[in-house]
C-alpha cells in the first residue's frame, strides 16, 4: 500500500503544542514578580557601600530597623516613633533574648541620626547592633 501526498487521511502529523509550556512559564514569572519584593525586609533605603563585610549567622533572623532619608523609623516594615520603637524593640528582645539587631540607615543621614537610633536600641536592651551596608563587588 503506497501513500501518496495529498489530503488523504492516512499520514500522521506530529507537532509540539507549546501553549501549555508558555502558560506555565507565564504563571511562574508572575509568581516571582509577586514574591521577590517580599524577600527584602525592612524599609527600602539607600545603604552606604563597603568593600569588606562581616558574614552574619544566617540561622538567627535579625530584627531590622530602617531609617529613611526623611528620618522615619521602621521596625521591620512598621512605621514607629522613637518611643514606640524602643517599646516594640524591648518587647521583641524580651521574647527572644540575644536576637541580633540590624540597622539600615540611608546614606543621606547624618551620623547623629544613626547614633540616636543606636541609643534607642541600647535602651531597649540590644547587646549589639550591626549596620547594614551594600557590599562593593570587586
Amino acid at each position: 500500500m503506497a501513500m501518496t501526498g495529498g489530503t488523504g487521511g492516512g499520514g500522521l502529523k506530529s507537532e509540539i503544542n507549546v501553549t501549555p509550556l508558555v502558560d506555565v512559564v507565564l504563571v511562574l514569572l508572575i509568581i516571582f514578580m509577586v514574591v521577590t519584593p517580599m524577600l527584602q525586609r525592612g524599609k527600602d533605603v539607600q545603604l552606604p557601600r563597603a568593600t569588606a563585610t562581616a558574614q552574619e549567622d544566617a540561622a538567627r533572623d535579625p530584627l531590622v530597623i530602617s531609617v529613611t532619608a526623611r528620618r522615619e523609623l521602621f521596625l521591620e516594615s512598621e512605621a514607629l516613633g522613637e518611643d514606640a520603637l524602643e517599646v516594640a524593640l524591648r518587647a521583641e528582645l524580651t521574647r527572644q533574648p540575644g536576637r541580633k539587631v540590624l540597622l539600615k540607615g540611608d546614606t543621606a543621614l547624618d551620623f547623629q541620626d544613626v547614633r540616636r537610633v543606636l541609643r534607642v536600641a541600647r535602651r531597649a536592651g540590644a547587646r549589639g547592633v550591626a549596620l547594614g551596608v551594600e557590599e562593593i563587588k570587586r
